[in-house]
């Protein structure tokens, strides 16, 4: 048996229903509508609230007209029902601020349609209507309760989506406050977290993100993470610690996006947190970090502090291999490896000989020439440790230390 769909300016017929049925239920609508509206207020208390209140008259216009355009539509298939439609976004838009879920208004409507085929059986008997007419009707009055729902859900959702875009527009706010140079006074920072709905954290932990991000991320992310991501440098702050549930989280919803965990600190310490994690972003995109699902800065804190400041590290390099400059570069490269390798690992000949693929006699012979131009910058702590600092920094960038 056909149902009832919505169109935006026409029902479909109801069919079987003959038209002429229309002029037996529309002298039961006045008291159809008293009986709908004890029942529906007795049932659902919160009802007979709003019916009392400023939008209440509201209510009652739109449950008279949803009855109306019922039987209207049984006269005259065509005609349409926009100002039904409005009176029910309207519901839609009231449960949304009363901060109700859909259930409560759907069990109203489903109480009324069954009110209503009650009445429609007592008329059936009346006038001596077929069985089958009735259940045509029972049939047609629960696919246009269906109809009903459909358009209260537009209004509903249209609330519900205006007030989740303005508290994003605040976290987003606060997000931005948070990682700015200058602390906010606290009274500041307590209205905006109270507005945006947002507990304060004693830590987090920030993401970097390599743009562009893809919308489902946002959707997959916790409740309380907020986020920044149509921006040139994308990035997520999660509040607290870095718990196995939240990475978790993070690399199911960052799954595919190139992002890097910063490091858990205190709140006032988020803009560190971030710089870190884009430092770390950038290492990735030109290969001195390898590329992972999920980057942490907590496994690259030596390699951030050996590349922290490139040109200073230049400088040191050039001061403490001032002794190899006027050698022929070829043979400058070799001892200058040969020195990378013995510093950092402190090991014999023969095994810095097997890293480097040369006899361990060559190693020997490369390290008493090491001696003869550094002298005591190999034995002196300080020397030594500028030495391995600068060397390794430099061997992470890809630069030929002789150079």
């Amino acid at each position: 048996m056909p149902s009832i769909t919505r169109s935006p300016e026409v029902g479909e017929p109801l069919e079987p229903l003959p038209r002429k049925f229309a002029a037996f239920i529309r002298p039961e609508l006045p008291g159809l509508l008293n009986e709908i509206r004890t029942e529906v207020t007795r049932a659902y208390p919160v009802y007979g609230r709003l019916l009392n209140g400023p939008d209440g008259d509201a209510i009652r216009q739109g449950v008279e007209q949803a009855l109306v355009a019922f039987v209207d539509r049984v006269a005259d298939p065509g005609k349409g029902s926009e100002l039904r439609d409005e009176l029910l976004r309207r519901f839609g838009r009231v449960e949304a601020y009363e901060g109700r879920d859909l259930e409560t208004l759907q069990g109203a409507y489903r109480l009324g349609a069954r009110i209503a085929l009650r009445r429609a059986k007592s008329v059936g008997r009346q006038h001596n209507l077929s069985p089958a007419l009735i259940l045509a009707f029972a049939d047609a009055l629960f696919a246009y309760v269906e109809e009903l729902e459909t358009v209260t859900r537009e209004g509903y959702a249209e609330v519900r989506e205006r007030a989740a875009s303005e508290v994003s527009a605040l976290r987003r706010r606060l997000l931005h406050l948070i990682l700015a140079s200058s602390p906010l006074p606290q009274t500041t920072v307590s209205e905006l977290c109270e507005a945006a709905a947002w507990e304060l954290p004693r830590t987090c932990t920030l993401v970097a993100l390599r743009p562009p991000v893809p919308d489902h991320i946002q959707a997959a992310l916790d409740g309380d993470v907020l986020a920044d991501l149509d921006i040139p440098q994308p990035h997520l702050l999660v509040p607290g610690e870095l718990t196995p549930q939240r990475l978790s989280m993070l690399g199911a919803a960052l799954s595919g996006t190139r992002a890097v965990v910063g490091l858990t600190v205190p709140l006032a310490q988020a803009a560190d947190s971030v710089r870190w994690a884009r430092r770390v972003l950038q290492f990735v995109d030109d290969g001195v970090v390898p590329d992972a699902p999920l980057v942490r800065c907590e496994d690259h804190l030596i390699t951030l502090w050996l590349l922290s400041d490139p040109a200073l590290i230049d400088h040191l390099a050039a001061r403490e291999l001032a002794p190899l400059r006027g050698l022929p570069p070829s043979r400058r490269d070799r001892l200058v490896e040969t020195l990378r390798v013995h510093v950092s690992t402190r090991a014999p000949a023969e095994q810095v000989g097997e890293m480097l693929g040369v006899h361990a006699q060559t190693v020997r012979y490369r390290l008493r020439n090491l001696d003869t131009h550094l002298g005591d910058r190999l034995t002196d702590p300080d020397h030594r440790f500028a030495l391995e600092v600068a060397l390794r920094s430099l061997h992470l960038r890809g630069h030929d230390a002789g150079e």
